[in-house]
């Protein structure tokens, strides 16, 4: 098979001269790094890949390696092997504590070891110890992943590069808990785990990167394939880069197919003992478990249906990182949705760096998006380039409260590319008040933290667009057009047929959109076979449904389910559900799936080293393709500035001030790109002081292990009080609006109480009341009892008050003294010990 493959934009991924990743000379040869390939099998809609990092020693004594490197963020890493030395040993998933003290005592030991952790949904740590001189160790690891498909075409991103990220905080006082540039701060108490340090262009010898992409349609009709990168093509559809290509950007493979509504069935496959896959138990009819995967194309649009006025809150991330055609293609993104607004739509435009800006022409708060309004927001956004750091906190909470009104359409958008560390402050701050909002977010950027950006939509069940090129931002800017608009479909529930669907298991099932398929996937037990009937409400009221009919299949579907399940649980534990530690640890290791809560590591048993301290270095990454820092360098951390690697910097050709910069010691500030402070040629040894501690962010030794993590703290029911004193005035204002818009209304309102139970801690009568307003997604529900319910409830629980004090003001916001009150203890970080 023969299929054309274009370019996204001819010319625009012209590697720099002379630019590589990771290939700094020293005296003894060059950084750890060799090389990364990565060998994706696509079939239809979902693919596999293998990722193998080859790691080579040039010192003259054993070696441990550090490389922080992304993996696409809805990807299940599911094995993990080390080779060297003609051995071959598989990697174990552990807790995470347990992992670390397994590649410590064996490193302690002279034993070969490597450990895999996740830091973020898309960032990820490698260690490789007691590599000794002149080995090559590589070490693989094996993921599966789903393809996002909207309007024809499916797309395979994998991202090369961990982009630089904003730090927001205080540096904390103890020691760091990783082996990156910037220090742990009250707001990212990892920071030192996801900053690697960075190489400036002018290097020689990129790590050789190989890429290779074999596609089956398995059926579908494929029509074409569009690169990111210069690709060739071969024959039976296979797709490799060209060689030279460097590790600066997301690869992106676009995959034209023509797909269609199914329910697939796949019985879980268990491992014999000598490693081989087998059909486990519910392939012949018994008990056995497996995965169902349902998708259902949308039905067509009325374009007669009318939808509710909106009030959109755009905001717009105008910080260092965002600088060159980042900038221009966020201006562009954000006059976009200006330009789609009617008369009868307010907006705010909010643009943000280390402060928050509105247009000097437009009034406060919402104004009406007439065409004078929509000239002057326009006008603003075209003068806007990029500065200062990245603060997201303070204008997304400033955009959530202007949008007050829940009787129009409420809809916050987001442009950026993502790049901060302070996600889980950010979820848990505004976590709840997201979920009650539409959310759309635009990540701009050829490596973008699309992580974050896709956990952000997903509380506010909207859409994630990434936009790696300016070709790509207008498709994608019509997507996020349609998803500002009203469902086709919404209040969505499933009813099996002859399958035994396992309670609690079924993804998120979210509304229908135009062009938008739905996929939605869960755990079943017993024989594979059965249908089920998607069921919901039309725009115009009327019931809507669709039966499929199950299909036995085989493939990675329950990895794929898992590592999304997981997703879920991991931000309901950043929102503050920490008693769910538990269950997500015995749900990564009971299918096999990593999270960030255990880790893969793999223990040789043959001791090649004394053990003890050996030479150690963090592998340096490439700065982003598209990034300028040709001029003053982006600010990116609060508390500190991104350390950098580069020419200009003679001191650290000597080996022992090239490990201090690289492993731990002190780092050069950007603008004095001298040797680091203190730095000596004292040999390969860093001083013990030098060499950068990993304990603190999980537990290392039996005995930390062994102390009991704290009990989780609910939030108390008086910090949502005013948020249900809203809630109560607006069932009364809406009292008389017509059946049908009463019970959407209500099912809203059902989603956010279920938000609120959650973020207290399981407040029983939220969510027992949410649970009863789930009845509004049937077209035979009571809407007269159900709002009954919803009043007496919310009653009782606000006593009855119209308005409290410190209580929401008219816009929505928090209300004046609501900063006063007690937010309650900062959780702890991922087990992270004192």
């Amino acid at each position: 098979m023969t299929v054309q493959i274009t370019s996204l934009k001819p010319g625009e991924y012209t590697p720099l001269p002379d630019a590589g990743l990771g290939a700094l000379r020293t005296g003894k040869g060059n950084l750890p790094l060799e090389s990364v390939e990565v060998d994706a099998r696509i079939t239809a809609l979902t693919s596999g890949v293998e990722v193998a990092q080859g790691f080579c020693n040039p010192y003259d004594v054993p070696l441990e390696a550090t490389y922080i490197f992304p993996l696409p963020d809805r990807a299940a890493v599911t094995a993990f092997r080390m080779e060297a030395d003609d051995r071959v040993v598989e990697g174990v998933l552990k807790e995470r504590g347990q992992a670390r003290q397994d590649y410590d005592q064996a490193i302690a030991e002279g034993r070969r070891a490597a450990i895999a952790e996740e830091e973020r949904p898309d960032v990820f740590t490698m260690r490789v110890g007691n590599i000794i001189p002149g080995e090559r160790v590589t070490v693989r690891l094996t993921l599966s992943q789903p393809l996002p498909y909207e309007d024809g075409a499916a797309t395979f991103r994998f991202p090369l590069v961990v982009a630089p990220r904003y730090i927001p905080g205080t540096p904390l006082d103890d020691r760091s808990a990783g082996d990156g540039v910037a220090p742990d701060t009250d707001a990212v108490p990892d920071a030192s785990r996801i900053t690697p340090p960075v190489l400036l262009p002018g290097f020689p010898d990129p790590v050789r990167l190989s890429l290779t992409a074999r596609v089956d349609p398995a059926g579908l009709d494929l029509r074409e394939m569009r690169s990111s990168l210069h690709v060739v093509t071969q024959e039976e559809g296979v797709v490799r880069l060209q060689p030279g290509e460097r590790l600066d950007r997301d690869f992106v493979l676009r995959l034209d197919f023509t797909a269609s509504s199914s329910l697939t069935l796949v019985p879980d496959r268990e491992r014999t003992a000598g490693g081989e896959d087998e059909h486990g138990p519910g392939q012949d009819g018994t008990d056995g478990e497996g995965t169902f995967t349902l998708t259902v194309l949308p039905p067509a649009p009325d374009d007669q249906a009318t939808r509710r006025p909106r009030d959109v809150a755009l905001l717009l991330d105008r910080s260092g990182s965002m600088t060159g055609w980042k900038m221009v293609a966020a201006r562009r993104a954000a006059a976009r949705i200006v330009d789609t607004l009617t008369s009868a739509d307010r907006f705010a435009v909010l643009s943000f760096d280390t402060v928050v800006e509105r247009p000097e022409t437009l009034d406060a708060g919402l104004v009406p998006a007439t065409d004078r309004n929509r000239y002057r927001a326009v006008e603003h956004l075209a003068r806007l380039e990029a500065r200062g750091g990245t603060e997201m906190l303070q204008p997304m909470e400033q955009a959530l409260g202007l949008l007050g009104d829940s009787g129009r359409e409420r809809v916050l958008v987001l442009v950026t590319d993502g790049q901060v560390g302070n996600e889980d402050q950010i979820l848990e701050r505004l976590g709840t008040r997201l979920s009650a909002v539409r959310v759309h977010t635009v990540g701009v950027d050829r490596a973008v933290n699309a992580g974050f950006l896709g956990r952000l939509a997903g509380l506010g069940s909207g859409r994630c667009e990434l936009v790696e090129s300016e070709d790509r931002l207008d498709e994608a800017m019509e997507h996020i057009h349609r998803r500002i608009g009203s469902p086709l479909v919404t209040g969505l529930s499933l009813k099996p047929d002859l399958l035994e669907v396992l309670p609690g298991t079924v993804t998120h099932l979210g509304s229908l959109y135009s062009g938008v398929p739905l996929t939605v996937s869960g755990r079943f037990r017993g024989r594979a076979r059965g249908a089920i009937t998607v069921h919901g409400l039309g725009a115009d009221g009327k019931p809507w449904e669709r039966r499929l009919e199950g299909t036995p299949a085989e493939g990675p579907a329950r990895a794929i389910w898992a590592r999304a399940h997981l997703r879920r649980l991991e931000d309901r534990y950043a929102i503050g559900d920490h008693h769910l530690e538990r269950e997500i640890v015995d749900t990564s290791l009971r299918h096999g799936v990593l999270c960030r809560f255990t880790a893969f590591v793999a223990v040789d048993t043959r001791v090649v080293a004394e053990g003890g301290a050996s030479h150690r270095v963090v592998q340096p990454v490439e700065i982003p393709s598209g990034w300028d820092m040709s001029g003053p360098p982006i600010p990116m951390m609060a508390a500190a500035p991104v350390a950098y690697t580069t020419a200009a910097a003679p001191a650290i050709f000597s080996v022992g001030r090239q490990n201090d910069l690289i492993a731990g010691g002190p780092m050069p500030v950007p603008g004095g790109l001298a040797g680091p402070v203190g730095a000596t040629d004292a040999g390969p040894f860093p001083a013990p002081e030098a060499m950068a501690p990993r304990g603190r962010l999980f537990a290392r030794s039996a005995a930390a292990k062994m102390a009991p993590p704290a009990p989780p703290v609910p939030h108390s029911v008086d910090l949502v009080r005013p948020q249900l004193v809203e809630e109560l005035a607006r069932l009364h204002a809406r009292a008389s609006l017509p059946g049908p818009e009463r019970l959407r209304y209500l099912a809203d309102l059902g989603s956010r109480m279920a938000a609120l139970a959650t973020y207290v801690g399981g407040e029983n009568q939220l969510s027992a009341l949410a649970r009863e307003l789930s009845a509004c997604e049937r077209p035979d529900a009571d809407v007269d009892a159900l709002w009954l319910r919803a009043v007496t409830v919310l009653t009782e629980l606000t006593g009855g008050h119209g308005g409290v004090p410190g209580g929401p003001d008219e816009s929505g916001g928090p209300g004046p003294g609501a900063k006063d009150r007690p937010r309650g203890p900062r959780p702890s970080f991922w087990k992270r010990s004192s």
